[in-house]
């Protein structure tokens, strides 16, 4: 019999013959030994067992050999069981480690952690992937993103974060996608460009693997997780010349506003063999590619940016404007109303510091790190467009 606890999994051997159901609560006393063959090296030989709560039926899935070959749908349809696997119990771990790593370096920084409120007036981008809420007879939104509210912080405390979900009324539905996430968000003041975001990012991240590497060592082994490489910097690349050399040293054309995620891939690969890097910066993205507050640039380009993490983005930031002026100008560019950011726009009026911030999707940086092909098993209980139970 194999026993499980928040620690880990035990062989446990004993002489009666009635072995309680698969996912039986018991207690269990007797003597540790070595055993080569057993979990760990060792097996519990058993001189009691008491039943604290019987498992009533079988379960819908068989906890113990729990090694994600079931048909993925139906681990989701039951996530309330398939979260005791010992897949799904580690990669929770090592994601609340990462989250807890997060706090931990900002907190060293001296970022102070700040709540926004989830149901907003209007969206932080614009009217696009909004879930529409009726408040009180009053047409709301649930936060696709703090940004805004980071914003005004800034202004309070200087640096900033924040650690909540973040809803997105997604069109697609794909593996990398999903409608409600974790999203790690970063701001901060008085800096001079969007170089001063990259090296935070850069910090940070290496920091959160750092500290991984160290607290989830059974878990990343349990994974087969490879660790990417903290000792080298992440390579940075404006989009044209990242399109560029995709194309020419891959054969693969990408044009839009955007990379594709093949040129994602791409891009990723040449980092690793280059520069021995997981993670690449891609830089100066087109203004019709980003929010109205990011900072432009006198050639149509702005000054955000996206993080790649083995072929994936897994952050988008950069500097904001942080003038009141240049503000409205963007506002009317995009045909926007100011009257729905006012709160927001008022603020700029009083003194904004040069400031910029980057967010991090908690599910998609834990999902590529242990090599999970879908980010919904990177989430307790995964919200999409077709799921909303468990």
């Amino acid at each position: 019999m194999v026993l499980r606890d928040r620690t880990g999994i035990v062989q446990c051997v004993f002489n009666k013959t009635d072995i309680p159901l698969g996912e039986t609560c018991v207690a269990v006393t007797g003597t540790v030994v070595s055993a080569k063959k057993a979990p760990g090296g060792l097996e519990l030989q058993a001189q009691s067992l008491d039943v604290i709560a019987p498992a009533l039926e079988p379960a819908p899935i068989e906890i113990p050999k729990e090694d994600w070959l079931v048909n993925p749908d139906t681990l989701l349809e039951y996530r309330h069981v398939s979260l005791r696997g010992v897949k799904a119990r580690a990669t929770m771990k090592v994601k609340a480690e990462l989250v807890k790593a997060f706090r931990g370096y900002l907190d060293g920084q001296d970022f102070t952690e700040i709540y926004s409120p989830k149901l907003v007036a209007a969206g932080a981008e614009g009217g696009a992937n909004l879930f529409e809420v009726d408040y009180y007879g009053q047409r709301a939104y649930l936060a696709q993103s703090p940004q805004l509210y980071k914003q005004i912080m800034v202004a309070v405390y200087e640096r900033v974060y924040e650690t909540a979900p973040v809803y997105r009324a997604e069109q697609s539905h794909t593996s990398r996608h999903l409608s409600e996430y974790l999203s790690l968000d970063v701001e901060f003041g008085f800096i001079e460009d969007d170089n001063d975001v990259m090296a935070m990012q850069e910090a940070l991240t290496k920091d959160m693997m750092k500290h991984v590497a160290e607290s989830c060592q059974a878990e990343l082994e349990l994974m087969g997780a490879s660790l990417p490489n903290t000792e080298v910097s992440y390579p940075r690349l404006p989009l044209l010349e990242a399109r560029e050399l995709i194309e020419a040293r891959y054969g693969h054309k990408t044009g839009g506003k955007d990379l594709d995620p093949e040129a994602e891939r791409l891009l990723s690969q040449w980092a690793k063999e280059e520069h021995d890097s997981d993670f690449c910066f891609v830089t100066h993205y087109p203004q019709e590619a980003r929010p109205f507050y990011t900072y432009p640039t006198e050639d149509g380009l702005t000054r955000g940016l996206d993080l790649i993490f083995r072929g994936v983005e897994i952050t988008s930031g950069g500097q904001r404007i942080h003038d009141y002026q240049m503000l409205l100008a963007e506002l009317a560019k995009r045909k926007m109303n100011p009257e729905d950011f006012k709160g927001y726009l008022e603020v700029f009026k009083y003194g904004m510091p040069p400031h910029g911030g980057f967010a991090i999707g908690a599910e998609r940086i834990t999902a590529l790190l242990l090599g999970i092909q879908n980010v919904r098993f990177a989430r307790a209980f995964p919200r999409d467009g077709s799921r909303l139970q468990p």
